[in-house]
């Protein structure tokens, strides 16, 4: 009876008619939305229409929803809609939201190799936030696979402790992890991973920290120009010797702060940009850096940027000189794999310039300046091209493998920040009300999904980290993993 009533007091749309319930007799309100979620999920087998009743199966419902939410990204009151408007039945929106919770929690939040075996492999950890709440994430960068995603109560050491050790339980051994400078992500990674090497975000060590003041400075001197200009402007409108020589020396003093405005950006910006240079793998010719060299052309920039006597960026000087001794840890990583590329029986200068292409292509997806992304992109084609006149008919595969390769070397933890990208969209349309359950389909569903473009176009997260070609689509895996659980659940 409460049941009825509340279904037929919310389709009339009158506020506080639950709460009246609720009073009337004299129980709680989540009592009777309870009530209430368990009448909408029976009126569809109730009095569905008798045309909704032929030859569709719960499978094919859920299957559909699944694809709605998760390829669609639609919200549960979009796919509500849908299912209405195409007469697919089971379309109230208690239905979806309890059928897609359900799914979820036969769902782990953890990847899992099935055999008994371990594999070696890079981590890359961060924290994303919805509202406040913390997800905590952590990815193989190479095939963009997911290990880990948990809703969780903090950040702390014990929280992301608890976080890797569960990844190594299940298969997963981290021999490098890169993240930024997280207190409670480097407290956990000191009790679990203590074996790893810890490969700091370049990006949030460096470009995150100093390539803001870049455009700062930039802003300013375009600042200081324009008051210099104006005051210029106004001297030749002064009638009287006493107001000309005000004007005058207020002109004068505008052309020192211009000038020092000027100088101060140009040699910021000049000493930021041989940082960035210097953290690059590969000189522009394709020859490998040496890590010392580059290690003390950025510790001689950082010296001189501390010249500048400007305190914020003194700051963030003194920031990047603690993480400096594992800055360029991946320059190791970018030996082997170098030395394992001489190993496919190709010549050296065809090499190099596969390697400058590589870093080219690098330089191409992160530049986000039109003009930047053009260059990339010339240089890139030139490096190929060239590569292309030396290896003849062995360069598509030798491309490929070389490529391959290379992409072992992570500088950054960047890949959770594509991630972000990803699951954003579909927390924004469920108003940041994230649930476990959402994110265990969500890794599901992005682990198993086919890539349409990119360099991973054509192949799945999980081809890529285990090496195993997928024959079946990730809606079918997913329902084969539930029924896996529970083998009566789509009946």
């Amino acid at each position: 009876m409460i049941a009825i009533q509340a279904y037929l007091l919310q389709q009339s749309h009158r506020y506080g008619a639950i709460s009246a319930l609720a009073k009337e007799y004299k129980v709680c309100r989540q009592f009777v939305y309870t009530l209430l979620s368990t009448l909408q999920l029976m009126i569809p087998h109730l009095f569905s229409p008798v045309t909704h009743a032929v030859s569709i199966t719960k499978k094919e419902i859920l299957t559909a929803i699944l694809s709605y939410r998760l390829e669609g990204g639609a919200s549960i009151e979009a796919i509500s809609t849908l299912m209405e408007r195409f007469e697919q039945g089971y379309s109230s929106v208690g239905y979806i939201s309890q059928s897609l919770s359900s799914m979820g929690k036969l769902l782990p939040n953890t990847l899992k190799i099935e055999a008994n075996e371990q594999q070696l492999i890079v981590f890359a950890s961060d924290e994303i936030f919805s509202k406040s709440k913390p997800i905590l994430i952590t990815v193989e960068p190479k095939s963009s696979a997911i290990l880990k995603i948990e809703l969780a109560e903090d950040r702390s050491g014990e929280r992301w402790a608890e976080h890797f050790n569960t990844i190594e339980v299940n298969g997963f051994k981290a021999i490098t992890m890169t993240s930024d400078g997280g207190l409670g992500l480097q407290s956990g990674k000191k009790k679990t991973l203590a074996d790893a090497t810890w490969q700091p975000d370049t990006y949030h060590a460096v470009a995150h920290r100093l390539g803001i003041w870049v455009s700062r400075f930039q802003e300013s001197a375009y600042g200081a120009i324009a008051y210099e200009y104006s005051r210029q402007a106004v001297i030749a409108s002064a009638t009287t010797e006493l107001v000309i020589g005000k004007r005058v020396n207020a002109y004068e003093a505008a052309l020192t702060e211009t000038s020092k405005a000027i100088e101060l950006y140009e040699n910021f910006s000049f000493l930021y940009h041989c940082i960035i240079h210097s953290l690059k793998a590969f000189h522009s010719n394709g020859v490998l850096r040496e890590r010392k060299v580059s290690q003390g052309d950025i510790e001689a920039a950082l010296v001189l940027m501390e010249s500048l006597n400007h305190k914020h960026v003194t700051k963030e000087v003194n920031t990047i000189k603690t993480l400096l001794p594992n800055l360029l840890n991946y320059f190791e990583q970018t030996k082997t794999s170098l030395k394992k590329c001489q190993s496919f029986d190709i010549q050296a200068e065809a090499l190099q310039t596969l390697c400058a292409a590589w870093q080219w292509d690098k330089a191409l997806i992160k530049a986000k300046v039109f003009y930047r992304r053009a260059h990339a992109r010339e240089q890139k084609t030139l490096s190929l091209q060239k590569a292309k006149l030396l290896l003849q008919e062995q360069y598509n595969k030798l491309k490929e493998k070389v490529f391959n390769e290379l992409d072992n070397i992570i500088q950054a933890s960047s890949i959770v920040e594509g991630i972000n990208s990803i699951l954003r969209p579909y927390l924004d349309r469920s108003k940041n009300q994230v649930t476990q359950e959402f994110l265990n389909l969500f890794m599901f569903y992005h682990n198993h999904r086919r890539y349409r473009a990119g360099k991973r176009k054509g192949k799945t997260p999980m081809e890529i980290l285990l090496k195993h070609k997928q024959d079946k689509d990730w809606i079918e895996l997913l329902t084969d993993a539930i029924e896996k659980v529970e083998p009566a659940f789509f009946l």
